[in-house]
């Protein structure tokens, strides 16, 4: 085989020049290339990357995500696969007292060869393997790696037990949960290289990890202590220079690199993004030795304190986050992975997924256990915009192992990732696991089995979740711990009032949107509503300009067993069911956005009793239907808009029952609102038939009954009229019926376009209330807003960014056109 060599970057750790005494480390990623284990040919192989990317690269798989075709590639998770490299080095390197090779991610069961001599058998795609390699390196090298499928261990393992753990043999295998299938992904359970093998060279001196902890703050002074890990043979006492913001902080001279301490006086602090500025402060530690440069590493270091209280209280558990001293009502959603094949998630990806979620005013995630521990970039771009990240930690929805040999390996596991996120500003919370607590008391798990079997079971349990990872974390870190989301399940009536809450009996149970109104938790970390994606999303399914539901492909893209017939059921309770694809597309975003607003207005106006909403889910993995509000594609569907307004700041939330509506105004701002609140009620042809203006104080960090309004005694239909409330710049819509039986208007809608910098505007006018205006094109973009409602004679400028140059195809949908028998099926 003619090979070139690997040298596509040189990091040089250093500061500013290359010196010798300074590691260095070459990334290996090119000339890679990956075969069948059975076959004698070799392709080519991107790396990082997994074998169906690669396998789907040379045009041997047709692409998973079209039709069905993922049902026809489950043989290449029961197939072993093999991937190789040659490469060369250079005197430089080679004359380097210690030399390692580095596996930041091996999926998962792997036996490595360097030069035919076995230097590595893995088996955590989670874990980080460095294994020092001087002795075997030579000028001209060869890599070989050997993935086995999981299915040859997870039957070994399985045959030790004398019972069956729940739920299937993933449980045996440290890898990504998701991907042997879930309810919103497909199974697509890939193997290989997933992140970057590097080699790092180094003589007498490298810092492997550093942790700066804070360990005293006040408005006037910030005081750190940094641990550094180091691999030295230095004797003699050490020089470490300690920069923050490229100013000389202070310098240390020790022996012991794992307590230096430096201070910053008169700290900017790190703040989610919809409560201040997030500050990332530049640390960077310069390790020298008679002036000469040895290693030097930087950290972005936010200041400020988070902690979860979970109390014991008059009504049972709290459960809120305290920021800078302050209770933080968190907004955000549940994230997934963005991809099933995770090498195919760019940079710009997760740049615009974290902007997404900044746009609609989010300032939490939580990274579900079923999936992956993120790229270093998701927590970079979590801490430079401001969100809060809930980590779980890998497991999800089972009961797991306890033998020695597996609790190691998550021991290592646990320690390689609390260690490298732990310096991130946004890391609010590590969690243990989703649902497994709640799986075993309510899901039947334990029928049939003796007390024995229940107790072994458990106490692998407890050694777990309950004494192991909460050990970690306290050990390395200042974040708090929680054990298992949610605390109790839904079938324990303590989920409302102890802890937080995952809500099931919205979807699954399918009760009414309304249930969600009268029965908030503590916090809820998870609830959802299934909605069709765009139908950009379905041409593509589909390869088909058609937006089609029945066809075998795209029904293979719908991964809950009743997910079809709930959506339906739900349309029908609220709103007209159309009969036509495209239009019923539309309906089910409408749908699924109209449900979940509900909770995220009664979680916000019960503040602070619960002080948290985070929704099911953000992104999807797979082009599908699903829970999310983002699409495969990164289309905001119905859903991610009204998730905008209802998580802004100051929110105007009312609330009908009984012939009375209360009016709430939600402040989660550091500071009072002042103003005039003005509530009127109209008809949907704009004649106003009551009103009231009054001004009002808003307390900071509250929900407030603001007007109560008993109607039984004013003349007009509720069908027919629309509440429209206003307090300083916010607006906002509450109609006193379910939307079927709202008495909309036909009318015409008015639209004009303007070309713009960016794309264009486009304004929207009617004679008549137009509900849920929907706007689309065929040109990639993005509107400003979408599924809006528009007032009688009002005339609203809606932005679209794109790069096309005419836009001559906008259409509109709205509600309006389906209030109308022949629609209902």
């Amino acid at each position: 085989m003619i090979n070139r060599f690997l040298f596509f970057f040189i990091l040089l750790l250093s500061y500013g020049c290359q010196q010798d005494s300074v590691p260095e480390t070459i990334v290996l990623m090119s000339d890679w290339q990956f075969k069948n284990h059975t076959d004698s040919t070799w392709s080519k192989a991107i790396v990082p990357g997994s074998v169906h990317s690669d396998l789907f690269r040379n045009s041997f798989i047709k692409d998973p995500f079209i039709g069905s075709n993922a049902l026809e590639l489950q043989w290449i998770s029961d197939t072993d696969w093999e991937y190789r490299t040659e490469f060369q080095l250079d005197n430089t390197v080679l004359n380097k007292k210690h030399i390692e090779i580095n596996f930041e991610g091996l999926d998962t069961y792997a036996t490595v060869y360097l030069n035919d001599s076995i230097i590595l058998k893995s088996n955590n795609a989670f874990r980080r393997f460095n294994v020092e390699v001087s002795k075997l390196l030579k000028k001209n090298n060869y890599l070989h790696i050997i993935f086995e499928k999981t299915s040859t261990y997870e039957t070994l393992a399985k045959a030790k037990l004398p019972y069956e753990l729940p739920e299937g043999d993933r449980i045996f295998t440290r890898k990504a949960q998701f991907q042997y299938g879930w309810d919103w992904g497909p199974v697509l359970n890939t193997s290989g290289i997933w992140r970057p093998i590097t080699i790092t060279a180094w003589n007498d001196y490298k810092i492997r990890d550093i942790y700066i902890e804070q360990t005293e703050l006040s408005k006037d002074l910030a005081k750190f202590r940094v641990d550094l890990e180091v691999t030295s043979s230095v004797k003699d006492p050490i020089t470490y220079e300690i920069y923050v913001n490229d100013n000389l902080n202070s310098e240390v001279i020790t022996t012991n690199p794992t307590d230096l301490k430096f201070e910053i006086e008169n700290p900017e602090l790190w703040w989610p993004h919809n409560l201040g500025t997030p500050y990332l402060y530049d640390i960077k530690i310069i390790a020298k030795q008679n002036k000469k440069t040895l290693d030097t590493i930087s950290v972005k270091k936010g200041i400020r304190t988070i902690a979860l209280v979970a109390e014991k209280d008059r009504i049972g558990q709290s459960f809120y986050f305290k920021v800078n001293g302050v209770d933080v009502f968190m907004k955000g959603s549940n994230y997934i992975p963005q991809h099933s094949l995770q090498d195919q998630v760019t940079p710009a990806h997760y740049e615009q997924l974290t902007q997404n979620v900044v746009d609609a005013n989010m300032n939490m995630l939580r990274v579900w256990g079923g999936g992956i521990y993120e790229e270093d970039l998701f927590y970079d771009l979590c801490d430079e915009k401001g969100i809060l990240v809930w980590q779980d930690f890998m497991f999800a929805c089972a009961m797991y192992p306890g033998d020695a040999e597996f609790l190691e390996n998550v021991k290592r596991e646990a320690l390689d990732n609390v260690k490298r996120l732990r310096n991130h500003a946004s890391i609010a919370l590590w969690c243990g696991n989703n649902e497994n607590n709640e799986a075993w008391h309510n899901w039947g798990w334990q029928r049939g089995r003796s007390e024995a079997e229940k107790t072994e079971i458990w106490d692998n349990y407890l050694k777990v979740f309950d004494t192991m990872l909460p050990n970690i974390v306290k050990s390395h870190t200042n974040t708090d711990y929680w054990e298992s989301s949610p605390k109790h399940g839904r079938l324990d009536p303590l989920y409302k009032t102890e802890g937080d809450a995952h809500d099931w009996w919205l979807w699954h149970s399918a009760y009414p949107f309304e249930y969600l109104e009268e029965n908030v938790p503590r916090f809820m970390s998870e609830f959802g509503f299934q909605g069709f994606p765009s139908f950009e999303v379905m041409r593509f399914v589909n390869q088909s300009e058609d937006i089609t539901m029945a066809s075998t492909g795209f029904l293979s893209h719908q991964k809950h067993p009743r997910g079809f017939q709930l959506i339906k059921d739900y349309m029908k309770r609220d709103f007209p069911v159309p009969d036509q694809p495209e239009d019923y597309v539309y309906m089910s975003q409408l749908l699924q956005a109209y449900g979940m607003t509900k909770g995220f207005e009664a979680h916000r106006r019960a503040r602070p009793y619960t002080m948290g909403t985070l929704y099911w889910q953000l992104n999807d993995v797979w082009p599908s239907v699903s829970w999310a509000s983002l699409d495969y594609l990164g289309n905001w569907k119905a859903l991610h808009y009204f998730t905008k307004k209802a998580f802004k700041n100051v929110l105007i939330s009312s609330y009908a029952k009984n012939d009375t509506l209360k009016t709430y105004i939600i402040n989660d701002k550091l500071h009072a609102q002042h103003g005039t609140l003005q509530i009127r009620i109209i008809d949907f042809n704009g004649n106003q038939l009551w009103s009231v203006d009054k001004n009002i104080t808003v307390a900071k960090n509250s929900s407030e009954v603001k007007h109560v309004l008993d109607w039984k005694n004013l003349n007009f239909d509720k069908n027919s009229v629309v509440v429209v409330t206003t307090f300083n710049d916010e607006v906002v819509y509450y109609y006193l019926d379910r939307p079927k039986n709202l008495k909309l208007q036909k009318g015409e809608i008015k639209k004009q376009i303007i070309k713009t910098a960016t794309g264009f505007t486009i304004e929207v006018s009617s004679n008549t209330l137009q509900k849920g205006l929907f706007l689309h094109s065929a040109s990639q973009g993005h509107f400003s807003d979408n599924f809006f409602d528009l007032l009688p004679n009002q005339t609203l400028r809606i932005d679209f960014t794109t790069e096309a140059t005419s836009l001559n195809d906008v259409k509109i949908k709205a509600l309006n056109d389906f209030i109308d028998p022949d629609y209902h099926l």
